[in-house]
């Protein structure tokens, strides 16, 4: 990777306006594995300026264009996998199986899935009873800003849409995992997109985040991240009326009855708190029981932490790796002490690193029982492997206990009785809810109610955000 000190702004690499760097830390080792440059407002007017001068000819190319362009990347892609596998994998500590077969195929998934969506759509119709034009148009330069959890995916899903719409962007990837997108700066430039078109900054939020959410000449958006960033990001986008999709926190639920199948129920949801070290934003950290059924799913609930194994990112296998830094691995040790101490039963985990494990960022598999809705741990969104488990006496109560929350991303089911299901997953205020552990697909709608954010990504639900309609009426 040649281009870790330089920038992709309109159509080349550059150096940036700074001399600022910063050191890309492999969260297994503590060891810096890059540096890369940082960025500053100079940068952004630089990047803002070719996505501004690209826009007017790359919004109205065909859709067809667009989308020839972007299976060519999906091709380029695919050719790069074990590439950008191993960069997730060191960048933020994802296990290098799960790199392989979980990180880095939602790239191109949905890429195609986009791409699907792009060919399928009308951009030109008639208003419903006549008599007008509709027409989707690309709403403009766009500000594309990503964290490091999934630092492919993220950034796909607002990359894919953007081209896939007309727009052109500035990409902000997390400083944390910058790897992986600097991997895809190189194979737009491949696929033989327009200048100016994509543009890659790198930076922190403070200078770079902030200069593009606050840029006149950004006409749109999108943020992956806390909640307190989001508020933070849709503050500075109001000055000048910017759109902002945001897709925030959550404290996600799983509803787990009594005629459900227990032990099954048990092993998704610590399997899904455990998926990626716990770093996902839809992941399901509360688990609420059925009174009648609570010590049963506990006694299963812990023994499925207890099996899992937390060991080198290097190494191949179903394991946990590290978290993704320091500061977070401190987060989440404070998390699970404010758990002990506010009374919650340990039955898994705990604090401290695994005992063969003396180094690098790696947290314990942890179950709380005896846990309510009102103490930290079941408040709080902790962001890594760490679950809590929380008696309900009845639908309505487990109902209650689940919407009981400022967020509303994820959520799950599971019932022997499905109409019941049904029935419940409709009453959850939550954007994605899965029944009996049924997992989505590329297509299917992704984003949050109440502070998990606004708007939708993915498939053809990912492109409302990117366009605006407009409506031309002839006498």
């Amino acid at each position: 990777m040649n281009n870790l000190q330089k920038f992709y702004i309109d159509g080349a690499w550059v150096s940036p306006a700074s001399s600022t760097t910063f050191d890309v830390i492999n969260p297994a080792t503590e060891e810096a594995i890059a540096t890369i440059a940082m960025g500053n407002a100079t940068d952004v007017d630089h990047a803002v300026a070719a996505a501004n001068k690209a826009f007017d000819s790359w919004s109205e190319t065909t859709a067809e264009t667009r989308a020839v362009l972007m299976d060519k990347l999906i091709e380029i892609y695919k050719r790069r996998y074990e590439e950008i596998a191993q960069a997730m994998s060191s960048e933020m500590g994802a296990p290098i199986s799960f790199s392989r077969e979980g990180q880095t195929p939602v790239g191109d998934g949905h890429m195609q899935a986009t791409v699907d969506a792009l060919r399928a759509h009308q951009f030109e119709r008639p208003s419903p009873r006549g008599g007008s034009l509709l027409r989707d148009e690309a709403v403009g330069v766009c500000a594309l800003i990503t964290p490091w959890n999934w630092p492919m995916n993220q950034v796909i899903v607002k990359v894919a849409p953007a081209l896939a719409a007309g727009c052109t962007m500035v990409l902000k990837p997390s400083e944390y995992s910058p790897l992986s997108a600097i991997l895809l700066a190189e194979m737009i430039d491949e696929a033989g997109f327009p200048a100016g078109v994509f543009n890659l900054v790198n930076g922190d939020g403070a200078q770079v985040g902030s200069a593009m959410t606050q840029h006149p000449d950004v006409q749109m958006v999108s943020f992956t991240g806390s909640t307190r960033a989001g508020v933070m990001i849709t503050q500075a986008a109001a000055k000048t009326v910017k759109r902002v999709a945001l897709e925030l926190g959550g404290k996600s639920p799983n509803v787990v009855f009594a005629d459900a199948d227990l032990q099954a129920a048990a092993q998704h949801t610590v399997d899904h708190i455990c998926s990626n070290s716990g770093q996902d934003c839809d992941a399901l950290s509360r688990l609420l029981v059925e009174r009648s059924a609570y010590d049963k799913v506990v006694q299963y609930a812990a023994a499925a932490a207890d099996a899992k194994r937390v060991d080198e990112p290097t190494k191949e296998g179903e394991h946990l790796g590290p978290v993704v830094n320091k500061n977070q691995f401190e987060q989440i040790q404070a998390s699970i002490q404010a758990g002990i101490d506010e009374g919650a039963e340990l039955v898994a985990g705990g604090t401290g690193r695994p005992e063969h494990l003396h180094k690098g960022y790696y947290v314990r598999p942890t179950v709380f029982a005896g846990v309510n809705n009102e103490m930290s741990i079941a408040r709080n969104e902790i962001f890594g492997p760490v679950l809590v488990i929380i008696p309900f006496d009845d639908e309505a109560d487990g109902i209650k206990i689940a919407n009981d929350t400022p967020y509303g991303l994820g959520a799950c089911v599971f019932s022997g009785d499905a109409a019941k299901a049904q029935r419940v997953a409709r009453k959850l205020r939550a954007g994605v809810v899965s029944v009996n552990g049924a997992a989505y697909d590329y297509d299917v709608p992704f984003g949050g109610y109440k502070q998990s954010g606004n708007g939708r990504e993915n498939g053809v639900y990912g492109l409302h955000d990117y366009l605006d309609v407009k409506a031309i009426t002839s006498s």
